[in-house]
């Protein structure tokens, strides 16, 4: 893009963001490649895939990895899809929470942003301390859960040093992020296709019928391997106020991280499934330590030798840190967009800005604060990565279930240039309808402290919310309309117009001294 033209593109993404109440305050320097990488990035099939491994082998054997990865890959795709629509429509940092706002309402907003930062916080805890589980071998330290919080709590604090001074590091880190992971998929498929005896191909039907459950249960309950992989797309979402050109480039890039992460990650899992020798030996393999040795570095220790296992421990760890560094970002804007509009405590420190950096200063350093002690309170990796899909996947159903039931009221609402034309209605209801499923058998047994720990943050979110936010909630800018309606919101009814003499003071909000409210198309 020539400088004109891109000139040109950021005065009209500052100008659209000015019509949804908002001035152009973090620093708008992405492409469409580097918003992609973001989500690719926490999407990460070498944490994901590999981490969570041995759990979906052991809850379904190899036929777990054959048929529950496109299954769960089919229908994110339709979230995604979703999603995408959404966020052409609305592209702003609040992602999911001001799509819930503009088609329910500021309660919904409110309550979905903060599903959305309960499973980002989750989603950091247990990529990091995932890292720090493949870390702490090269750094010379027995796995005690001592020296894995240390690795962890320095981890933890490399991201929010990294995000505090530069978003361009960021996004340059994420740029290369896609090369660490495709490179690393391609070294591991193309070692154990050339190097390693490989089981017939009918190996990958086998079941295992884990602690006695039906199979059928074994393999949902497994399913949160994949799933759990496929979150965080909605960062795409959350960079659109820093991404040029937000409403074609991000929903194409929520799209295509979920289909390349799919894509790449089902050759890693049919490659090392192919590869396994003994299954009960690899689901049950130890280190020198006599600490459990995850199955990926097990089935190359046994394939490859224990070089090719410490080779990809390697690469495994850089993935998961690149995984890390990028779900703080987008967790930092969530939570940055929801203190713009007052709808935290001590919201005006965490929508501060440095001058000097285009940071979330305090958004950051409360993310990172966050997940620390998310992961010590959960104490299990399987609950917390569970906790984390069950918060995502309620923050990404929402806004797509109030879409579909603005559609069925008759409230039609202005999509973007990307949009789902007549298939927009029956995907909404999959989508809806698939993330029910899921949220439900990520909270079953072995993981119902997910599920308790949902029910207990949804009854504090309550209090919170009708104890204090709701009389100091200032709401997104359309929210504000007697119909709950944003500028590009038509309503069948008789447009209601802000009360006179409404002023809002907020320097967070438009550069002019109250809110623009454009008129209806």
């Amino acid at each position: 893009m020539t400088a004109p033209r891109l000139q040109q593109t950021l005065e009209r993404d500052r100008s659209e963001l000015g019509r949804f109440g908002y001035a152009q305050e973090l620093l708008r320097s992405m492409g469409g490649f580097s918003n992609f990488a973001v989500s690719f990035s926490i999407i990460s099939i070498l944490t994901g895939a590999v981490t969570l491994y041995g759990y979906g082998l052991e809850m379904g054997g190899p036929a777990e990895m054959t048929f529950g990865w496109p299954l769960v890959l089919f229908f994110t795709l339709i979230v995604a899809a979703c999603m995408g629509e959404l966020a052409s429509a609305f592209p702003t940092a609040g992602g999911m929470y001001h799509w819930a706002a503009a088609l329910g309402g500021p309660a919904w907003g409110w309550f979905t942003a903060c599903f959305n930062i309960i499973g980002l916080i989750a989603a950091v805890a247990g990529i990091d301390y995932g890292c720090a589980q493949f870390l702490a071998p090269f750094l010379g330290l027995e796995s005690s859960p001592r020296n894995l919080l240390v690795v962890y709590f320095l981890v933890l604090l490399s991201h929010g040093l990294i995000n505090h001074y530069s978003i361009r590091l960021v996004a340059l880190l994420n740029d290369l992020s896609v090369t660490v992971h495709i490179l690393g998929v391609i070294l591991i498929v193309g070692a154990l296709f050339f190097f390693a005896p490989k089981q017939p191909a009918s190996f990958l039907l086998r079941t295992i019928n884990s602690n006695g459950r039906p199979y059928f249960w074994g393999f949902a309950l497994g399913l949160l391997q994949a799933q759990w992989t496929f979150t965080g797309y909605d960062a795409s979402a959350h960079l659109a106020e820093e991404t040029a050109d937000p409403r074609r480039r991000v929903p194409w890039a929520i799209i295509l991280s979920v289909a390349v992460s799919g894509v790449v990650g089902y050759l890693l899992l049919l490659g090392l499934t192919l590869a396994i020798g003994d299954l009960p030996a690899t689901l049950t393999a130890k280190d020198a330590q006599g600490n459990n040795l995850p199955a990926v570095i097990a089935i190359l220790d046994a394939a490859l030798g224990g070089r090719a296992g410490m080779l990809v421990s390697a690469f495994t760890a850089v993935a998961m840190w690149f995984c890390g560094l990028s779900t703080i970002t987008s967790n930092s804007r969530a939570v940055y967009a929801l203190a713009r509009d007052q709808g935290m405590p001590w919201s005006s420190l965490y929508k501060s800005i440095s001058l000097r950096h285009q940071t979330p200063v305090a958004a950051i350093w409360l993310s990172v604060g966050l997940a620390f002690v998310a992961l010590i309170y959960s104490g299990a990796y399987s609950v917390v990565t569970s906790l984390s899909v069950v918060g995502l996947y309620t923050a990404y159903i929402l806004p797509i279930f109030l879409g579909w039931r603005a559609d069925r009221k008759g409230r039609k609402w202005q999509r973007g240039p990307w949009h789902l034309g007549r298939f927009s209605q029956p995907l909404y209801l999959i989508a809806a309808a698939w993330t029910l499923f899921i949220c439900v058998t990520m909270m079953m047994p072995p993981n119902e402290l997910s599920a308790k720990t949902m029910l207990a943050a949804t009854l504090a979110l309550m209090v919170l919310y009708l104890g204090f936010t709701r009389k100091r909630f200032q709401a997104p800018v359309w929210a504000l309309r007697g119909e709950n309606a944003p500028s590009n919101l038509e309503s069948p009814r008789q447009e209601v117009s802000m009360p006179s003499g409404l002023s809002v003071d907020m320097p967070h909000r438009d550069v002019a001294t109250k809110p623009k409210i454009p008129s209806e198309p």
